[in-house]
């Protein structure tokens, strides 16, 4: 069993974690693009301007609803995030690497003493840096936006099918490819049911 912070201390964490989030809200300008993840809807849409200027169909992680929780549960995560990484020499054709776990997962993770209060302050650490967060904590991590790989159509039926990834968010090669092009480190990706 991880050892637990005494109570102040958490409720002094969590404030803390409060007032980045609030304090990280006005930090961005309306101009910005950010990306909307609808998971119920399957669809990806791109913002500018709080103008729809794209919208892909998607697959996301075969675990089913629900958020993200701990490693391997197949899930994705919900929250918001943003793109911290391009890996264009990936499996998947080209991998948008988000900045999961965020500081609210890693909140629920130590709540639920899925992750100890050094793994908290790693993931807080880098988060509050624009790192990419530790990814081999019982949270897990490689949590991104990517293409199908090598194509086939059996890929194709199964993409357009099912959700598939072990987490992931997964649009066709060609749609990442066009996505790229209205995205940079920064963006905001918002990930909901």
């Amino acid at each position: 069993m991880k050892r637990r912070l005494p109570l102040l201390t958490e409720h002094a964490m969590f404030r803390a974690f409060l007032l980045m989030v609030l304090l990280g809200l006005g930090q961005h300008s309306l101009a910005e693009n950010m990306i909307v993840v609808s998971k119920s809807r399957q669809e990806l849409i791109v913002f500018q301007d709080q103008k729809v200027i794209k919208q892909y169909r998607i697959a996301y992680g075969k675990g089913g609803k629900g958020s993200k929780r701990f490693s391997g549960d197949k899930k994705t995560p919900d929250g918001i995030y943003r793109i911290i990484d391009f890996k264009d020499n990936s499996q998947f054709h080209l991998f948008m690497q988000l900045d999961y776990p965020n500081m609210n997962d890693a909140w629920h993770g130590y709540h639920n003493q899925l992750i100890s209060a050094m793994e908290f302050k790693s993931i807080a650490l880098a988060n509050k840096t624009g790192e990419i967060p530790p990814q081999d904590t019982p949270l897990g991590g490689y949590i991104g936006i990517h293409g199908l790989g090598d194509m086939n159509n059996e890929k194709l039926k199964i993409h357009n099918r099912h959700n598939w990834t072990n987490g992931c968010i997964a649009l066709t090669n060609e749609e990442i490819i066009d996505l790229a092009k209205f995205v940079s480190i920064g963006t905001k990706v918002v990930i909901r049911e």
